[in-house]
């Protein structure tokens, strides 16, 4: 199985390219290698390496920054996926891409289900829902859904978090919005089982829309707390402890781009589908700071 994979050096891109290999050859691919804002590019690059599938985790996320660079957060996240598509369907091949909560606005009670009607705030949740839509034209597309991406490489909270309180003696947190932290590993160990599961079965007809978070929720302020106290447990130097961090509310912390207040996102369908169990986020943290730490 020859497997295109965008974004390697990427939070998401870099676990897929690593458990990814086991399942066949994968051409992994970077800004270098291939340019996302260059359709002409993308077309080029598959006609030539004719891949068995595409997996597209490469996006434009910098959230605030989306504001500013309309046009370049629009060509990487809704032009390049739909280019990425057209070459699929040409191939007939499946695709997978990612997405990410930011599709909704936040202002539901419940975890958002796949069928929740979407409604993006900010420039980056909208080119995400236009790269869903334009993925969407393929039949054999997968589309999965994430929230709070962390991981022992790349940028992320998690990180920063554990940088500032080594730095800082105090921290103001928002503790208004909720969500799941989800690591990479775990979003990458799913996506195999995904590819597994589509080429093994002939028959494969669970095409279509998921959500995957890990369990359980919490909010910016608690995900920082307990980032602090496990950090110190494993014995991490730092110059304040969780006593130290201040809840505030999004309007004390204002943001270009506006954030959802909810970003839960409910599993039920891909855990069913794909016969999951799927573990805590607290779980995931412990395991990824103890990589870290020691």
């Amino acid at each position: 199985m020859k497997i295109l994979l965008t974004g390697k050096d990427g939070q998401l891109g870099f676990a897929l390219h690593k458990k990814l290999a086991s399942l066949g050859e994968v051409i992994a691919t970077n800004r270098d290698m291939l340019d996302l804002s260059d359709p002409e590019a993308i077309r080029v690059f598959i006609d030539q390496k004719k891949p068995d599938i595409i997996i597209n985790p490469a996006a434009y996320t910098q959230v605030d920054k989306a504001e500013s660079e309309k046009l370049l957060a629009h060509q990487i996240n809704a032009v390049a996926p739909q280019m990425l598509t057209e070459k699929a369907s040409e191939l007939n091949i499946p695709i997978i891409h990612f997405s990410t909560d930011y599709v909704f606005d936040g202002l539901k009670h419940e975890p958002y289900l796949e069928t929740d009607e979407v409604n993006p705030q900010s420039v980056y949740g909208q080119t995400k829902w236009q790269g869903e839509e334009a993925v969407r034209q393929n039949k054999r597309h997968i589309i999965i859904r994430t929230s709070w991406v962390f991981s022992s490489h790349g940028q992320n909270f998690l990180k920063t978090i554990l940088k500032l309180i080594q730095e800082k003696t105090s921290l103001n947190v928002v503790s208004d919005q909720i969500g799941t932290p989800t690591s990479s590993e775990v979003l990458a160990d799913v996506t195999c089982r995904i590819v597994k599961t589509i080429f093994n079965d002939p028959n494969f007809k669970d095409f279509g829309t998921y959500h995957m978070t890990l369990e359980d929720e919490t909010n910016w302020y608690r995900y920082a707390c307990f980032i602090t106290d496990e950090a110190k447990r494993l014995g991490l130097e730092t110059l304040m402890t969780s006593k130290d961090i201040k809840p505030i509310s999004s309007d004390a912390y204002p943001t270009l781009a506006k954030r959802p207040l909810n970003s839960r996102l409910d599993t039920t369908k891909i855990k069913k589908t794909f016969m999951l169990e799927l573990p805590h986020w607290e779980e995931e943290v412990k395991r990824i700071l103890k990589a870290l730490i020691h």
